[in-house]
């Protein structure tokens, strides 16, 4: 099932995505759904993050962070 949404954007972003979707390989349709649907996710996962964030504490990091164990990183991982 396929929806309808006409929306009215400046002709300057019209050529920029035409452009885009050229470069891409992809029609108009598929580059603006793409972009709805990446907004979209980011927007969600904003959303997921801030509860979860919500439900932490100092206390519990420090504590998780007091497990781990004292020792010089890899030589690989320094910087």
């Amino acid at each position: 099932m396929s929806n309808v949404l006409s929306v009215r954007i400046p002709k300057s972003l019209h050529n920029q995505v035409r452009e885009l979707a050229e470069e891409e390989g992809i029609s108009i349709n598929q580059f603006v759904m793409l972009a709805l649907a990446e907004k979209a996710a980011a927007l969600q996962a904003m959303n997921y993050l801030e509860e979860r964030a919500k439900r932490g504490s100092r206390e519990k990091l420090l504590a998780v962070l007091a497990k781990a164990p004292d020792v010089a990183p890899e030589e690989y991982d320094r910087l």
